[in-house]
């Protein structure tokens, strides 16, 4: 079995023990410790952390395994790793935050069927790496969703039709109505803290930038805690939050799901208004209600979850609220403006969709093809002027790293790559000291065919990494 070891600084976190796939071992073994820096593997004697399934501001989720259940329960444990330049005030808010997330999920988790119940929350003292001093690891560790979240399903769709989103929209909005109702604010509703599993069940995640509403109207403000783009006005400039703060990031989520772009590409900050439904298809209903709920005056927004929900089950198109004064428009942009407290602005969360590195699948068998047919032409011009010799192998791997990384880094995508595949093609061909004398169908051949051969192999490994996701 590999164990992943949760230590933040450990150069090689993957642990082989083999007699641990003996199930009798497994459950009576004491303690197994990192082969590298010597932390211990088993948390708390019962959690066997597996594999990292994604790190944020100053948090890792890691998908881990309870041994102390019969079936091996599943869970994911949430590791508070902050970042290394905060201030102690940044640090303590960015402590406190965490905790204030095994307090939500202890309080709603266990009460509301689609949010992720607390299984344990403590910390574990350890000799540090290199050693010399203690070092102090907080753990959460919470219910694990078998599924993906919106912002992987969007990767995968490009769109969401109107009867998907308002499906979306129904399912958060009963859990926010029940957040809400117990006095509290999300204040980080994004698609990637969405969660959908096997059953189609929607789930609302990251529970560590909560914010407690008291009876009474606050003076206090806001702390910069929130995802650029779907905060509100209010939120982004530190002010106090509402319930109604929550629907504005909903109703950007479901713009992005709507639209398959990000809400810097939706948000015109000229006149500071959302300009979305000429890349959508919306019945007029859906659209006001969700026009309402993006209104930059909190009050002029719908003041409730119910109250929303109620409009998308009336008769008759809701009526989109009064015009703002310039006044009250103008506000900093969701695309410019800059979180108030530096070093903790957002909780741990997976990297964004359009991330590098992140690609669907269709961009992922496209950048395979790329490669391939690249692939080809170097090898026919290489072996054309150098022959097969270690300098051409190594050039030609040279430059074909490099256009991948390059494909990595979206430095090149999409349009580049016909432009880039076609030059390369038409120069090797009109070049025949390039390609070796090859007549043209024995070319095409061997370009195209060395094309489809990665693209076969990048399906084959997609599909390998899929089957071993569900399984594990």
């Amino acid at each position: 079995m590999e164990i992943y070891c949760t230590r933040p600084n450990c150069p090689r976190p993957l642990n082989l023990f083999s007699d641990l796939d003996d199930p009798t071992t497994l459950k009576r073994v004491s303690q197994k410790y990192c082969i590298t820096c010597g932390m211990p593997q088993i948390l708390r004697d019962r959690y066997l952390p597996l594999k990292l399934l994604g790190q944020g501001g100053f948090g890792v989720a890691v998908l881990a395994r309870d041994r102390d259940t019969p079936a091996m329960r599943r869970c994911v444990v949430k590791l508070f790793k902050p970042a290394s330049d905060l201030t102690p005030q940044q640090l303590q808010t960015a402590q406190n935050l965490f905790s204030r997330e095994a307090e939500v999920l202890e309080e709603l988790g266990n009460q509301h069927p689609q949010i992720p119940e607390l299984f344990a929350f403590f910390e574990l003292n350890v000799p540090s790496f290199p050693p010399g001093k203690q070092d102090q690891f907080f753990y959460l560790v919470q219910e694990y969703i078998d599924g993906e979240d919106l912002e992987e399903e969007l990767d995968r769709k490009a769109k969401f039709s109107e009867n998907e989103v308002l499906e979306v929209l129904r399912q958060i909005l009963s859990v926010l109505q029940f957040v809400h109702d117990r006095g509290s604010i999300h204040r980080d509703i994004k698609p990637s803290n969405i969660m959908r599993d096997r059953q189609g069940r929607l789930y609302l995640l990251d529970f560590g930038a909560v914010k407690q509403v008291t009876k009474v109207p606050s003076t206090g403000g806001s702390t910069g805690i929130y995802s650029m783009g779907f905060a509100p006005p209010e939120q982004m400039s530190g002010s106090q939050v509402y319930p109604s703060t929550d629907l504005y990031a909903l109703a950007v989520t479901c713009l992005t799901l709507l639209t398959g772009k990000e809400p810097k590409e939706l948000f015109d900050s000229y006149t500071n208004k959302w300009n979305w439904r000429n890349y959508a298809s919306v019945s007029d209903r859906t659209a006001n209600v969700l026009d309402r709920m993006l209104v930059p005056t909190p009050n002029l927004r719908f003041q409730s979850a119910q109250e929303v929900l109620a409009a998308l089950t009336l008769h008759q198109p809701p009526q989109t609220p009064p015009p703002a004064s310039i006044s009250q428009l103008a506000v900093p942009p969701p695309s410019t403006a800059q979180p108030p407290l530096s070093g903790v602005a957002q909780p741990p969360s997976m990297p964004s969709r359009r991330a590098v590195g992140a690609f669907s699948t269709l961009e992922l068998l496209g950048n395979g093809g790329f490669s391939g047919m690249m692939a080809g032409l170097l090898g026919i011009s290489l072996h054309s002027l150098l022959g097969l010799s270690p300098i051409s192998i190594g050039l030609g791997m040279l430059i074909l790293g490099g256009l991948i990384f390059a494909q990595y880094r979206r430095t090149i995508e999409k349009v580049d790559l016909l432009i880039i595949g076609g030059i390369g093609f038409a120069i090797v061909w009109f070049f025949p000291f390039l390609r070796a004398g090859l007549a043209f169908p024995d070319f095409v051949i061997l370009v195209v065919g060395a094309g489809l051969l990665a693209i076969a192999v990048t399906a084959l490994f997609r599909l390998i990494y899929k089957l071993l996701s569900i399984m594990f």
